[in-house]
Parts: C-alpha cells; structure tokens; sequence
C-alpha cells in the first residue's frame, strides 16, 4: 500500500515506522517543513499528488498536564485544524481508508471506568487537558460522520490509553506521566538524591500501553479496516497507581530512596481506565509488560542524554 502517515517523527510514528511491517509498504510522512498541515491548501494539494491508499493521522500537538495547562489555546485550535485539514480533505479527494489517532482523554472527568467508547462527549471534560480533548472529539465525530454519509470511506479512530516508550519526549515540560518520572528519579539518582517528589498522593490511577503496542495495532488494523469499529480503545485493560508507575521506575533506574507527596498540585482525573473489549473481540491483545517497557524507555533516555552530552 501506500500510505500517507502524520506525525511521522512523533513517538506513535516513529514506532510505526520501526514496526517490521513497514518494509512492506510505501510509507510517505513528510516533516513540518515539508508539510505543513495547519495549511489547509497545503494539505490538499499534496494529498492531490500524492493519492495514498490509506492515511494513517497520528500528528498533533501532545504534552502532559503542565503543556496542557499552560498553552489550552494552541492544544486547541492546533490539534483542530490539523484533524479537519487532513480528514476532511481527504474525504473530499475519495481517499477511503483513514485512521485517526484520537486519545482517552475524550471520555468525561466523571465516567466510571472501565470507559466504553459510547460515552465520548457524554459529559464534562477533565479541565487539565480539555482543549486537546475537545480538539480529538471533534475529528473523532468528523471521521463518523464521513462513514455515516458514505459506507464506502473506512474512517476509523483508534483511542489509545495513555502511551510511552521510545521516542518519547523527556522534557517536564511537555512530558506525560512515565517520561516525566524517569527522567526525575535518574536525576535525582545521579547527583546521590534520597527523595523524589511526587504530584498528588499518588493514588491516582492510570492505564500506560508501549508505543510499540499501538504500532502493532495500527499495522493489524491496515489490514482489516471493514472489521474494526467506528471508534476502538486501544489498551491493555488494566491499570496501575501512580506510585506503583513510581516504584516500577525506581526498579528499573535503581533508586533505594524514598518518595515525597506534594498534596498542592493538581492530579487530574482519579482513574481512566479504557475497556478492551472490543478489542479483545479481534483477537489482538498487547504485548510489552510494565518493566519491560520502562526499560527500553529508560535505554532510550539514556542514549538521548549521552547524545546530547
């Protein structure tokens, strides 16, 4: 096939590139200097060209709860314009296979888990990062009503769990919960730190799937899009507290010491758990476990650090 693939140099692409499948395939995934897919008509003449058999949109702007806090304008209308530049352009060109990667974060603050995906905009969003999720919400409704008004045109959106692994971003500043842990707990290791402070009291809970799990399922999909559902979680169906994601760490890294609760800063939502099963119905299940994840995470930290040394 050829594909066309957003966000080719993100953590999900880049893992979907790694994947072995992608050998198999033409896979085009232009960078933001060669595309910019806030240009509508940029979008569209490229796609024009280009004429992929399926487009794979894994691009946008994606950061933890300090991103989120501190820039909801451009986790907004970024994320926006990019799902409608490229979906919506690509139903206009009679492109019939899409996937969009939507995010957990769409379900409402108050849902009980396990989350089904019927209960997307069933209620309030979580504040801490309700722009982004109003933004995945809106391509996530614009893939159904493409299906809706034309059976022909696959417009499937995958809802991963929360994600880490290679390629991931380190930075506190943008980072998401795993990242942001292993690069705290190294810190404070190399300079003969005994304590490491964590947000909350640290029973929060929450669902963390390897990238390189999501990769598999975006190439298992390729292959089947008239069976996947219009809307799929994509996780592992079960979770962890964040002091246990601690702990893991901690494991993995080799800190002895202990951990300090900052009770001040905010949590987000106690638990977003996804429920898998209409994704155990396909017969796909993951397969990278906790420890073993963090430690290809940690490696690769590692190698950026010595890198950038």
């Amino acid at each position: 096939m050829k594909i066309f693939l957003t966000g080719g140099s993100g953590m999900v692409g880049r893992n979907i590139l790694d994947h072995p499948k992608a050998k198999h395939h033409e896979i085009i995934y232009p960078s933001s200097s060669e595309l910019n897919l806030l240009d509508r008509e940029h979008v569209k003449t490229y796609l024009l060209a280009l004429k992929p058999d399926i487009v794979i949109h894994a691009a946008g702007r994606v950061g933890g709860i300090q991103a989120n806090i501190a820039h909801p304008v451009d986790f907004l209308t970024e994320n926006i314009d990019m799902g409608l530049n490229v979906i919506a352009i690509a139903a206009r060109l009679g492109i019939q296979n899409l996937i969009n990667l939507a995010s957990s974060c769409m379900y409402p603050k108050d849902a009980v888990s396990p989350l089904t995906e019927n209960l997307i905009l069933g209620g309030p969003l979580e504040p801490t990062n309700e722009g982004y999720a109003l933004a995945k919400s809106v391509s996530t409704r614009l893939c159904e009503y493409i299906s809706k008004e034309d059976p022909a045109k696959l417009y499937k959106t995958v809802i991963p769990c929360n994600l880490f692994g290679r390629y991931d971003k380190f930075d506190p500043r943008h980072s998401h919960l795993i990242p942001a842990v292993i690069r705290k707990i190294h810190e404070v290791k190399v300079v003969g730190g005994k304590t490491v402070d964590i947000w909350g009291d640290g029973t929060a809970r929450r669902e963390f799937m390897c990238a390189a799990d999501l990769a598999d399922f975006i190439w298992f999909a390729t292959d089947r899009m008239h069976q996947i559902p219009q809307n799929l979680n994509v996780g592992l169906g079960y979770d962890y507290s964040i002091k246990e994601y601690y702990a893991a760490t901690a494991a993995v890294i080799g800190f002895e010491g202990s951990f300090k609760y900052d009770l001040s800063k905010p949590v987000g939502m106690r638990q977003k758990l996804v429920d898998v099963t209409q994704l155990e119905s396909l017969g796909w299940r993951y397969k990278t476990g906790l420890t073993e994840g963090i430690r290809a995470a940690y490696n690769f930290y590692l190698q950026k650090v010595n890198h950038e040394l």
